[in-house]
């Protein structure tokens, strides 16, 4: 059971939290800079998880992008165009949901299965794949003038960095020199 300090604590930094998601000029001046990954979770999709028996190459078969969430990726593109910073990389799950927000929005995409769900797969694999995101975000950040951009999902993105994400939010991750994930700024859900 929480303490009663904790909770006061954390309902009187509740407030501040949407004020430090808008901090868009933060987010433009890390990308520009580089040496950074804006990791996106992927654009609204009603419902939660898949149904049961997906095929992973059958977007008919998965939890897909409402009409809401492709504007919405299109806006995140809009948003990245119109400051002129084009990612040097996109990646992106292979799920559907995520492979459309990323072309909506940056009009190509190389699906990565390290930015697949883990739902579902065997904590090996779920192990390895975190373990390939840290090392591709660990080279990204020694790439100082370019950024990547990568799409993914709630769960990858909490665990890699140990916070929640909303549907078509963006986190600016840098590995630090000891290889920990640092979250740097937030670009708020368009």
């Amino acid at each position: 059971m929480p303490r009663r300090r904790d909770v006061l604590t954390a309902s009187l930094l509740l407030p501040l939290a949407p004020r430090l998601a808008l901090a868009s000029d933060e987010t433009e001046r890390l990308l520009r800079a580089g040496g950074v990954v804006i990791a996106l979770r992927h654009a609204l999709a009603p419902g939660t998880f898949d149904p049961p028996n997906f095929t992973l190459g059958d977007c008919s078969t998965q939890r897909n992008l409402s009409e809401a969430g492709r504007a919405q990726a299109r806006r995140i593109g809009q948003w990245f165009q119109a400051r002129g910073l084009p990612p040097a990389t996109v990646r992106s799950s292979p799920w559907c949901r995520c492979v459309d927000t990323a072309t909506l929005a940056f009009g190509r995409t190389e699906p990565w299965p390290a930015l697949g769900s883990p739902r579902g797969s065997p904590e090996q694999t779920n192990a390895d794949h975190l373990q390939q995101l840290r090392s591709a975000l660990a080279a990204a950040s020694a790439q100082r003038g370019r950024f990547e951009a990568w799409v993914t999902h709630m769960f990858v993105l909490s665990d890699l960095t140990q916070q929640g994400s909303s549907s078509g939010e963006g986190l600016v991750l840098r590995a630090d020199a000891s290889g920990a994930v640092q979250v740097l700024a937030r670009l708020a859900p368009a």
